[in-house]
């Protein structure tokens, strides 16, 4: 039993002091417990009662120590903290590897390693030199008493009456030459070019407004697309059932940490047997992989499933050459539907009767896409980022275009297809990155309609690490920049409207995919830092803080509980800025990194509880809960024993992204010295997102 300390006023009990009761186990260990809620008077000093006063004063003062005692307890746990974190840091930079150095060949690369052109960061290397060299000279400046705001307090004319001659006056003469410099020839150009970015930027700011006003209508008036009413429920046994023959792709590769959880998702689709099929689609070039996916075919097979492993020896085209082998089988002529997940994704069992119902009696109808939902959104700081740029995507950009204008751009996984559709447009293509794009470009300009349901979700998870991000995301922006060239005079001949020619061209491709991430990495990652050092060319504080902010906060709306990371959200957005804008330019002008095509490293966060806590909320019971599998088969025991064995993990070191963030620093001190608040803050939190980034101190750690 602790022992106990009280003290209790006596006396007068009309001038009692503050009930206190401290309990205390050991020095580190205590607690505190009043009474009651001292008075004004317990503090009152009267003649004659001098004993009762030092007796309020002696528990007051116990009070104070102990509270004290409990604040310096916070600090110590709190240095300690810091000290860790810094130890944490500390470690994983020493462990770390320039994204510059060869990587080993991994399993989840589908591409031979190739020189990756370093002009960006060669151009960064020496835009940061020559920001330090005029911080310096600008330092030097300061130091001898040029002191300005604006470039008009600065007076020239004084500065020339000095002789360039002498040692003292050398320096002096320099600096004269440099401000006329860039009065005459810097400035100009800079300023046009920071006016022109200003403008694509209302132009993008405007788009994304005007998307949040058409979500509000939908929301206010309650659109929703709805199936044909003639379509009843499968366990009525109506003979007017709408069940078509479907068929169910999983195209897979080497992703040996998901394949069990998308398996057994599907083959738990709710669906007569007779009518679907399932096709798992395996380019692992891993033996063990593969022998692990044909087994958990196998025992699916034997539950009476209606599932078939294919394998190809030549994995050319990827994804799209997968799913176009695939739809080569002569048994797909007798199927009318084609659903498509990738391999972390798992449906809910009644995903095929929320989603085919909306075929029926819609003969232009050719694709339904559901929403994606995530398992791990809130793993890391970095999964909730994306988080919030993914619900933006569905709950705003898809759901208005389907509604408004029938078409958006097909996710490539976690949707239905009419086959007819596909083969119209024809079929996959192999000619770029993003073939989940093309066909949905392609089938728009055949004619076929697109329907988003944003209320039907299939649950998958996303990248934790940003080495697995980086690469996603240079995909998803170079791949959008390859089409563009090839379709373009395909759309310009097409025989869709004049109204849907101007939504593809310049909605879909030129502002979203080409105009947002150039102005986004040229106005605030090169031009603001640059007019730090070119004083004359300004950018409005209300461009550099108000407006992106407002667009960080509509942004955000589809995510609210994701409030508190608004700010995180804006430096974020602007630090990925320099990964898509060298992917856009490499989509575009068909560099060598356009072509790259890396699995997305998965992590297998859908566990067996989360997939059984997500099929109880539906309230079915299924024969196999999904992700729950029989007994291990030999090779996943194996596998099992491998996975034992703990895995270095290290970080990689993004030498564009460092180099970024030293010269908005340097920039940030510049600013300093004009006295620019909102800039200086600015870049000095953007400099230091860059330097978390470039460290590679957001999301896990690589293995």
């Amino acid at each position: 039993m602790a022992p106990k300390f009280e003290w209790w006023a006596k006396g007068n009990n009309n001038r009692k002091g503050t009930p206190v009761v401290v309990k205390m186990e050991n020095p580190n260990n205590w607690s505190m417990v009043e009474l009651q809620s001292p008075s004004e008077q317990d503090f009152l000093v009267e003649g004659g009662r001098e004993k009762s006063r030092n007796k309020n004063a002696r528990q007051l003062t116990w009070v104070l120590l102990l509270k004290a005692h409990r604040a310096a307890g916070c600090l110590t746990s709190l240095g300690s903290a810091l000290i860790a974190l810094g130890t944490a840091v500390r470690r994983r930079i020493a462990a770390g590897r320039t994204d510059t150095e060869t990587s080993s060949s991994s399993s989840s690369s589908l591409t031979i390693p190739k020189p990756k052109p370093r002009f960006l960061y060669s151009c960064l290397k020496v835009f940061l030199w020559l920001s330090l060299m005029l911080l310096a000279f600008e330092v030097a400046a300061y130091l001898k008493g040029w002191h300005f705001e604006t470039p008009k307090q600065l007076q020239l004319q004084f500065m020339f009456t000095t002789s360039p001659f002498g040692t003292k006056a050398f320096f002096d003469w320099v600096y004269t030459r440099w401000v006329l410099l860039r009065v005459q020839y810097l400035a100009p150009p800079l300023q046009f070019l920071a006016n022109a970015c200003i403008v694509l930027f209302l132009i993008q700011s405007l788009d994304r407004l005007v998307l949040c006003l058409g979500c509000f209508w939908i929301r206010f008036r309650k659109i929703k697309p709805v199936p044909s009413a003639s379509s009843s429920d499968l366990e009525s046994g109506d003979n007017g059932l709408f069940l078509p023959m479907v068929l169910v792709q999983i195209p897979m590769c080497n992703e040996k940490e998901v394949y069990q959880q998308s398996i057994a998702a599907v083959c738990s689709l709710e669906w007569p047997k007779e009518k679907i099929l399932i096709q798992i689609l395996d380019d692992s070039d891993d033996p063990v992989t593969r022998s692990l996916i044909k087994e958990e075919v196998h025992k699916w097979q034997k539950e009476g499933a209606r599932i078939v492993y294919r394998h190809r020896v030549n994995r050319q085209g990827y994804k799209a050459g997968n799913l176009k082998s695939a739809m080569n089988c002569s048994y797909v002529k007798d199927y009318e539907f084609v659903a498509i997940f990738d391999a972390d994704f798992q449906p809910l069992p009644d995903f095929l009767k929320k989603t085919i119902p909306h075929f029926k009696d819609n003969e232009e109808l050719g694709l339904v896409q559901a929403r994606w939902s995530f398992v791990n959104q809130e793993e890391n700081l970095l999964t909730r980022l994306q988080n919030i740029n993914l619900a933006f995507h569905f709950e705003v950009e898809q759901q208005v275009n389907s509604v408004f204008l029938n078409f958006f751009g097909f996710n490539g996984t976690a949707g239905v297809w009419r086959i007819k559709a596909l083969e119209d447009s024809g079929g996959w293509l192999e000619r770029t990155t993003v073939e989940d794009m093309d066909i949905a470009v392609r089938a728009h300009l055949h004619g076929w309609k697109f329907i988003f349901l944003n209320d039907v979700e299939c649950i998958c998870e996303l990248p934790e690490s940003y080495e697995a991000y980086r690469k996603q995301q240079h995909r998803w922006h170079s791949g959008p920049m390859q089409l563009f060239r090839l379709c373009l005079p395909a759309v310009v001949k097409s025989k869709i409207s004049i109204g849907n020619k101007f939504n593809l061209i310049f909605l879909f491709f030129l502002l979203r995919k080409l105009i947002l991430p150039f102005y986004s990495f040229t106005l605030f990652c090169i031009i603001l830092p640059m007019t730090m050092f070119v004083p004359e060319a300004e950018l409005p504080a209300w461009v550099v803080c108000y407006i992106p902010a407002t667009m960080s906060f509509l942004n955000i709306l589809p995510a609210p509980k994701s409030f508190p990371f608004i700010v995180p959200y804006l430096l974020f957005e602007n630090t990925m800025s320099v990964t898509k804008f060298n992917a856009m330019v490499s989509g575009l002008f068909q560099l060598g990194s356009a072509y790259e095509w890396v699995v997305t490293k998965k992590s297998g966060r859908s566990s067996e509880g989360d997939l059984a806590a997500l099929v109880g909320k539906q309230g079915k019971k299924t024969k196999h809960q999904r992700g729950i599998s029989a007994p291990e088969t030999e090779a996943e025991k194996n596998a099992q024993s491998k996975k034992k064995k703990k895995k270095k993990k290290h970080n990689r070191i993004y030498m564009k992204e460092l180099s970024l963030a030293f010269l908005l620093l340097t920039a940030a001190t510049r600013s300093l010295l004009s006295a620019q608040g909102i800039h200086f803050y600015f870049l000095l939190f953007q400099g230091i997102s860059f330097l978390l980034v470039g460290l590679d101190l957001i999301g896990e750690q690589v293995e």
